[in-house]
C-alpha cells in the first residue's frame, strides 16, 4: 500500500478511484469495460504528479526526504555492492545499530561503506533508533575509516539521519566529542571519501559522515544544521512555523549546490525516489562510480589538501551566493 504525503492527498484520491474501478470490474460477474475511464484517471494522476513535483517548496522537500518508502542505507548496500561484510562495534562500549559499516566491493573495487540506517518498519526503526546514532556509532565509523586508510580503500558514506541521538546516556558517553572526532577523521584519511545524502542530513550527526571529498545529494534530499521544526521552535517559539524555517535554512540540494556545499545533485524520478526505488539506486550508483574514477587519479597528499581546502572555502562561497 502506497504512503502519501500531506500535499499528495488529491493525487491519492484520483489513484484510489482508478484502482477502485478496476477492482469493481474484476469482482463483477458481468463484463464491465472500465479501462478507458480508469486510464483517463491514470493520465490525470500522472499530470498531477508532474505538477506537484515540478516546483516543490523547501518544506515539501523535507517531507519527501523523510518519506518512509524511500530506499534506505541497507537497500543501497544490497543493490549496489557485492560481498558486503558488516563490521560491528567500537571496540569500547557497544555496537550501534543506527550505523551500518563494513567492507564490500563496488564494481569489483574494494570499498568501505559507512551509513545511517533508519529502518523500514516499527521493529527495525526501534532497533535502529530511527537512524539517530549514539557515540559508539561515530566511534565505529572512526575505526572503519582508519582501517580503510590503512589498506588504501575508498570510503563511501550514505547519510540519512535527522541528527545524532540527544539522550542522557549518549551525552554521558561523549556524543559531541565522538562527532567531532569522526569529522576530524574524515579530513585526515588519505583515501577518497564520497558522501551521499540519500534522504535527510541533519546537524552534526550528518556532518560526521558528510565531510567528504565530494558531497552528492539526491534531488529531493535535504541537509541542514537543524531541522525546520527545531529552528522554528528556537527562533519563533513555535514549531508550527517550520515552513518558514525550511525556506530560511536553504536546506535543499539545489540551494546547497549554489552555495558550494553539494557537488552533485542526482536527479530523482518524477514523484521522488519512493516511486522508483530501483531507478534511483541505479542513478546513485552511476554517480558514485563517476566520482570514484575521478578521485582515484589523485595522490593521497593532494586528496587531503584539496578536501581540507574545500571546507575552508565554504564560508566565502556562501557569502558570495
Amino acid at each position: 500500500m502506497a504512503n502519501y504525503l500531506e500535499f499528495e492527498k488529491p493525487l491519492a484520491e484520483i489513484e484510489a478511484k482508478a484502482n477502485e474501478l478496476r477492482a469493481m470490474a474484476r469482482a463483477s460477474e458481468d463484463e464491465v469495460d472500465v479501462e478507458s475511464e480508469a486510464a483517463a484517471l491514470d493520465q490525470k494522476a500522472s499530470e498531477m504528479l508532474k505538477s506537484l513535483y515540478s516546483d516543490l517548496t523547501a518544506w515539501r522537500k523535507c517531507q519527501v526526504a523523510r518519506h518512509p518508502d524511500r530506499p534506505h542505507c541497507i537497500d543501497y548496500v544490497d543493490a549496489l555492492f557485492t560481498e558486503f561484510t558488516p563490521l560491528a562495534g567500537d571496540r569500547n562500549f557497544a555496537d550501534d545499530h543506527a550505523v551500518i559499516g563494513g567492507l564490500a566491493r563496488f564494481d569489483g573495487q574494494p570499498v568501505m561503506i559507512i551509513g545511517h540506517e533508519k529502518g523500514n518498519d516499527t521493529k527495525s526503526r526501534i532497533e535502529r533508533n530511527f537512524g539517530m546514532a549514539r557515540p559508539e556509532g561515530y566511534r565505529k565509523a572512526i575505526r572503519l575509516m582508519e582501517m580503510a586508510d590503512k589498506f588504501g580503500i575508498p570510503v563511501i558514506a550514505l547519510v540519512d539521519t535527522q541528527g545524532a541521538y540527544p539522550g542522557k546516556g549518549a551525552e554521558e558517553r561523549g556524543q559531541s566529542e565522538a562527532i567531532a572526532r569522526s569529522t576530524e577523521k574524515c579530513l585526515q584519511i588519505k583515501v577518497p571519501l564520497i558522501s551521499v545524502i540519500i534522504g535527510e542530513g541533519g546537524s552534526g550527526g550528518a556532518v560526521a559522515f558528510a565531510t567528504g571529498d565530494k558531497i552528492l545529494m539526491l534531488e529531493h534530499s535535504v541537509y541542514s544544521v537543524i531541522s525546520p521544526e527545531g529552528c522554528a521552535s528556537i527562533l519563533w517559539k513555535d514549531a508550527g512555523k517550520m515552513r518558514d524555517a525550511a525556506e530560511a535554512l536553504r536546506l535543499t540540494a539545489q540551494d546547497l549546490e549554489k552555495l558550494g556545499v553539494a557537488d552533485v545533485v542526482i536527479p530523482e524520478p518524477v514523484g521522488g525516489a519512493q516511486r522508483d526505488r530501483e531507478g534511483t539506486m541505479e542513478s546513485v550508483g552511476r554517480a558514485i562510480a563517476e566520482q570514484l574514477k575521478a578521485l582515484g587519479k589523485q595522490k593521497p597528499a593532494a586528496l587531503v589538501k584539496s578536501r581540507r581546502q574545500k571546507y575552508l572555502d565554504l564560508g566565502n562561497k556562501g557569502l558570495a551566493a
